[in-house]
């Protein structure tokens, strides 16, 4: 399991890595057509960098924006990258802390899972929405439904990642979260010796 984890991780780095490259390219387009739209000769010289054209920028960048997010939280981010607040849980002892993983675990999972059907509701009319400006670049087939189309990605891959964690917290307890905390302040006194020393 921990190889298909790593393979799924990988490839959503990957993804994330496109995007984002695509992403800085389309700024640094907007960049370059911002500044050479003041030279009114030039899109007489070279016709494709008529201005005009490259309204699609802006609402590409939002796109790439929007899967980066969502892609990268539900493929990328580790749970023990997130912000928490858990000074309860940490000073609980082991089998207070298992039933708090368990419940914190399943109510996520059947929130995101309750979620998904008044969402897709809302997300189908979409599919006739058209985006302002991707038009230009991709033709018409494109909708506001697939832009936020990622969205059900998200909810499903983090609905079975807490669903996991639920299961793995009641076979084997929850004392595995507590592991980063002695990672983290090991770093943080080879730091502060490493600081001394100098």
């Amino acid at each position: 399991m921990k190889t298909i984890i790593s393979w799924v991780t990988r490839i959503g780095e990957f993804m994330a890595a496109v995007m984002m490259a695509a992403m800085f390219a389309t700024f640094i387009l907007q960049i370059f057509i911002r500044y050479s739209a003041r030279l009114e000769w030039l899109p007489d010289v070279v016709p494709a960098l008529e201005p005009s054209r490259f309204g699609w920028t802006l609402e590409f960048c939002l796109l790439m924006w929007v899967w980066i997010v969502f892609m990268g939280n539900s493929l990328i981010v580790r749970e023990r990258d997130h912000v928490t607040f858990d000074i309860l849980y940490t000073h609980v002892n082991p089998t207070v802390r298992k039933w708090f993983a368990i419940i914190s675990g399943v109510a996520i999972c059947v929130g995101l899972l309750w979620s998904f059907l008044p969402t897709w509701e809302k997300f189908y009319i979409l599919r006739l929405k058209q985006t302002a400006t991707l038009k230009q670049l991709v033709g018409d087939w494109v909708r506001m439904r697939d832009v936020y189309s990622v969205y059900f990605v998200f909810l499903a891959i983090v609905a079975l990642r807490y669903a996991w964690r639920a299961r793995n917290a009641f076979r084997h307890g929850a004392e595995a979260d507590l592991h980063h905390y002695q990672d983290m302040a090991e770093e943080m006194s080879d730091e502060y010796q490493g600081a001394g020393k100098e």
